[in-house]
């Protein structure tokens, strides 16, 4: 597209900042805003792609809800006369390819700083869900640092973006790159992404890992002109390590490094998380293997998100509750035996005044049934009965008071 185009009313392009075969990125102005963008316009090619289009949009939806200072900031998405685009935060940097370019190699400590932060990036993404794909150094931007005045600012004056999610995807949603085809570049593909098998994080910690090895050494670990040659020489030969291209590289950063590029996914680094610690303690020299690397990260672990400066929380422990006393043996004084004696024999009365009252109603309904009384039979009955509750109420009161 030309300079000055305008996309959507809105958004006026200037410079190219680059292309590929999915889109071409261009610095814009935002119009409405007042600021400076970068919008990805797909390729017109694959404009009447259904299957690139559903991507490409994919990737607006899923890096959209990417809130990271590691990862460049989408803002918009639309279509303007059939151009699908993505409008980003606009980075003032160089990338890591474009380093590699005009420096060779970058030395460790600037080599660890950009991989650490790009793998606070990452981890922040997988945690969300959302898998790279696609991690190269010229999708890693950098500001300051070596990407400055060339002096090797200190870690902590250089900031590292993750850029270009263009085939990434939401993990839980289904999926738009089949299991069997191969999306990314090739050298940086882990051996299970080579092989066709659904990516993973540690796919991701693969390709980080064979960056970093590049920003040390100025070379790729494999070399090979093609997938299939790539593929025998990681199934027959282990890279060499970093440390035997440059002195100033220690032989514990080597061994993270060397970790990072397992071809067994089991035998890397768990994580994104556990990548960065590795990579510290490498460079410290420490052994970068000596601790809990962690598990990868699951669906089950995604309901947590963690930034690189989150600290694992201990929970407290739960209150000890106090041992109970041995019970002893409890002895009640007399006074208490006769409460309970009183107590029994008040309920013994009274039940026996209840079935006197009872036996005291159906006598009258048997007298008002007999003519109010006029039989002395029944007067005689009637009387006997009462006698006899009585002495059995006389009997009892003296049995429980002896």
């Amino acid at each position: 597209m030309a300079t000055g185009a305008l996309i959507s009313e809105r958004y006026e392009l200037g410079d190219r900042l680059g292309s590929g075969g999915m889109s071409s990125v261009y610095k814009a102005t935002d119009r409405v805003l007042e600021r400076t963008v970068a919008v990805k316009v797909l390729a017109e090619h694959l404009s009447d792609d259904e299957k690139f289009v559903a991507r490409f949009r994919r990737e607006a939806l899923a890096v959209a809800k990417l809130i990271h200072p590691n990862i460049v900031q989408v803002y918009d998405t639309g279509v303007d006369a059939h151009r699908h685009y993505i409008v980003m935060e606009y980075v003032e940097g160089r990338s890591g390819a474009q380093l590699l370019q005009t420096k060779g190699s970058l030395g460790p400590a600037a080599a660890v700083g950009i991989g650490v932060q790009a793998c606070a990036g990452l981890d922040y993404a997988h945690r969300q869900g959302i898998i790279h794909r696609d991690v190269k150094p010229g999708n890693l931007m950098v500001i300051g640092g070596p990407a400055g005045d060339g002096a090797g600012a200190a870690e902590g004056e250089m900031g590292v973006k993750l850029a270009d999610f263009g085939i990434a995807r939401a993990a839980e949603q289904t999926r738009i790159t089949q299991v069997g085809s191969v999306v990314g570049t090739a050298a940086y593909l882990a051996p299970e992404q080579a092989r066709g098998e659904e990516a993973a994080p540690v796919s991701d910690v693969y390709a980080l890992g064979v960056v970093i090895y590049q920003l040390l050494t100025g070379r790729l670990p494999y070399e090979g002109s093609t997938l299939a040659e790539l593929a025998i020489r990681r199934e027959n030969e282990r890279p060499l390590p970093p440390s035997s291209y440059d002195d100033s590289v220690s032989e514990e950063l080597s061994t993270a490094v060397l970790k990072a590029l397992e071809g067994d996914p089991a035998q890397r680094y768990g994580s994104a998380r556990a990548l960065s610690e590795g990579l510290r303690r490498g460079i410290a020299g420490m052994d970068p293997t000596d601790f809990d690397s962690g598990a990868p990260v699951t669906s089950a672990t995604r309901a947590l998100p963690r930034t690189e400066q989150d600290t694992p929380v201990v929970p407290a422990p739960a209150p000890r509750r106090p041992e109970p006393s041995p019970r002893r043996p409890v002895i009640q004084p007399a006074s208490a035996k006769r409460k309970r004696s009183a107590s029994s024999i008040a309920r013994g009365i009274f039940l026996i005044l209840l079935l006197a009252l009872v036996a005291a109603i159906v006598a009258g309904i048997v007298i008002l049934s007999t003519n109010a009384g006029q039989s002395t039979d029944v007067g005689d009955l009637l009387q006997d009965q009462v006698d006899t509750q009585i002495d059995k109420l006389e009997q009892y009161i003296q049995d429980n008071t002896e």
